[in-house]
């Protein structure tokens, strides 16, 4: 039997997170681990399990909580062995969060922990704080988004790489008038 079926639809390109029931899924690292695992194909719920090594019964109910908040869809459901089996796929390719909130941010921190805590190859994390006019934050930023997006291979041997970008201002210390 093919561990995925050819003919899926695919995902949507985009969708912004804002829904409160959306930053609740996203609270639990386990939740992001299931999203990054299927960034690139649908997979059913044993596939998840063994390749994130986590407990069918956990990874189901995290689906189903995903799904709830219109993260993830059945793409498609199969009958196997008498059983059914049913292939879970993000909603879409790209998730931005719109307006980050201190938890959802949190644990999709804590989620990218894990996952280079558990990378098999070197990993590069790197943090700056640059002065930038408002004109050049934004061009950054569009810099960002046109490279991840260029850079992806079609290829499916290929292993997957996670990243992660975010552009930000610093918050000014309380108490301060903005002179710095």
């Amino acid at each position: 039997m093919r561990d995925q079926p050819s003919h899926l639809p695919p995902p949507e390109d985009v969708l912004e997170i804002g829904a409160p029931e959306q930053f609740a899924a996203l609270a639990h690292p386990l939740r992001q681990r299931l999203l990054f695992a299927l960034g690139q194909r649908p997979a059913t719920v044993s596939r998840l399990a063994a390749q994130l090594g986590a407990k069918k019964g956990n990874v189901a109910h995290h689906l189903k909580v995903l799904r709830e908040a219109g993260l993830v869809h059945v793409a498609e459901t199969r009958r196997v062995r008498g059983g059914t089996e049913q292939y879970y796929q993000r909603t879409a390719r790209h998730m931005v969060v719109a307006e980050p909130q201190a938890a959802g941010t949190a644990a999709m921190l804590a989620a990218v922990a894990q996952e280079l805590d558990r990378s098999p190859a070197e990993t590069q994390l790197s943090l700056r704080h640059l002065r930038l006019s408002p004109e050049k934050a934004r061009e950054l930023g569009e810099a960002l988004a046109t490279l991840v997006d260029e850079a992806e291979e079609q290829s499916e041997d290929q292993p997957v790489h996670g990243v992660l970008v975010a552009l930000y201002q610093q918050a000014l210390p309380t108490g301060t008038t903005g002179s710095v």
